[in-house]
């Protein structure tokens, strides 16, 4: 079956009986030259020395990402939410050696320590809508892959990318810009998708910095509880949020994550005086 073939996709779904779920965000990629884009990008920041790259995938779906991944030579590890999918996905590819399928919650997966998500190279994925901003913010939590190339809704990656003073600044651009450097690489739209979504895609990867490298446990714990806590209350300013914690008129969108950082050392050397 050509996955990039909407009359062929369709067909094979009618055939099955099998209706894509919208309560899981199950719109399957078939564009090719969105196909070609987001592998092209994923698999950019990977070394060239390394043969065979170690790919993390989330939603596969039907597999069109996932026989791209394997056409080029990687290791595919793809986690499969919807049983009916992740039990026909290895045998509809040819029963490839380099492809391991995973069913089960993303979630779980990145939850459960034995995944060993520094092991991959890096992760390309088209996202399930629902659940891609959660999947992701767990991601950069674990500082793991180095990196992560995704298709997601294009205003969960517009969050991503913000920069301070932006009106799309959030929590979600300030978490992943903690250990990741962010770049929308392309738009992709809706038309690409079989069932079609109501707004547009975009292409976006992070990859991995160590810039802060030296941020203790303890301080990341602080610096997201502290974010957390200013984003919940962004029309406020900081100083009328953190009352005799914090004394400031700037309101939690307009800061840079250097300047959350400053804040977070500045806390916890005042409690150690």
């Amino acid at each position: 079956m050509n996955l990039t073939s909407p009359s062929q996709v369709k067909a094979w779904c009618i055939e099955n009986g099998f209706h894509p779920n919208k309560t899981m965000g199950q719109n399957f990629l078939i564009d090719r030259n969105a196909l070609l884009g987001i592998v092209d990008a994923g698999l950019k920041p990977v070394p060239v020395e390394k043969a065979a790259p170690r790919v993390l995938e989330i939603g596969p779906g039907l597999g069109v990402l996932t026989e791209e991944l394997l056409s080029r030579g990687c290791l595919v590890t793809a986690v499969e939410k919807d049983p009916v999918l992740a039990g026909r996905l290895k045998a509809a590819l040819g029963d490839p050696e380099a492809l391991t399928v995973v069913a089960g919650d993303a979630l779980d997966f990145i939850a459960d320590g034995s995944s060993n998500l520094s092991d991959f190279d890096c992760m390309v994925s088209n996202l399930p809508y629902q659940a891609g901003t959660r999947i992701l913010l767990e991601l950069v939590q674990s500082r793991a892959p180095a990196s992560i190339t995704v298709l997601v809704q294009s205003e969960v990656a517009e969050r991503l990318a913000a920069k301070e003073g932006s009106k799309t600044r959030g929590l979600a651009g300030v978490w992943a810009q903690l250990d990741y450097d962010v770049e929308i690489v392309r738009k992709v739209a809706a038309s690409c998708f079989w069932p079609r979504p109501e707004i547009g895609s975009s292409v976006v990867r992070l990859v991995r910095h160590d810039r802060n490298a030296g941020f203790s446990a303890e301080e990341r714990e602080i610096f997201h509880k502290l974010t957390k806590k200013a984003f919940e209350h962004r029309r406020k300013q900081l100083g009328s949020i953190f009352k005799d914690m914090i004394q400031s008129t700037a309101r939690a969108e307009e800061l840079s994550n250097e300047d959350w950082i400053y804040l977070v050392k500045e806390l916890m050397n005042n409690a150690d005086a």
